[in-house]
């Protein structure tokens, strides 16, 4: 997807976890391990992105975890959202920078069916992350969806 803004973009990470384990995806472009995701592009909201990001990335339908929140139901123009685990602000280049939202999400399969028939994916346990080189956010959010999402 084409950039919103030249300086900044909104962007999604979604951390998806099926029986207890965790899909990392690698990143075709940085070649390190990441959580599904993408830019929120300008027709939808985050919710949105990060739902449509798993659809297209991975073929899976996910369920953003609300963390336990109760909602109000959608009212007049309102439309509640999901709220992300996180949220930082990083640079992609020395002049880009990415606004990112995490959310937890959980599967009901783990039939990945990749965007690209080269895309890396691999569903991974607390455990088998510590033999990864992963950044350590990503690291810490995985194992954190998994905690947060164990059995459900």
């Amino acid at each position: 997807m084409a950039h919103i803004h030249k300086d900044v973009d909104f962007t999604v990470s979604v951390f998806i976890v099926h029986n207890n384990n965790v899909l990392l995806r690698k990143h075709e472009k940085y070649d390190i391990w990441l959580g599904v995701g993408g830019h929120v592009e300008l027709h939808e909201d985050p919710n949105e992105a990060a739902i449509r990001e798993a659809k297209e990335e991975v073929g899976l339908d996910v369920m953003l975890w609300n963390g336990g929140q109760r909602y109000q139901e959608d009212v007049g123009a309102h439309k509640e959202l999901v709220p992300p685990v996180s949220l930082n602000r990083h640079h992609v280049s020395p002049t880009h920078e990415h606004i990112d939202m995490i959310y937890f999400a959980t599967a009901r399969s783990h039939a990945v069916i990749p965007e690209n028939d080269n895309d890396e994916w691999r569903w991974v346990t607390k455990n088998e992350m510590n033999d990864m080189d992963l950044l350590p956010d990503v690291k810490f959010y995985a194992g954190l969806a998994i905690t947060t999402l164990m059995n459900k």
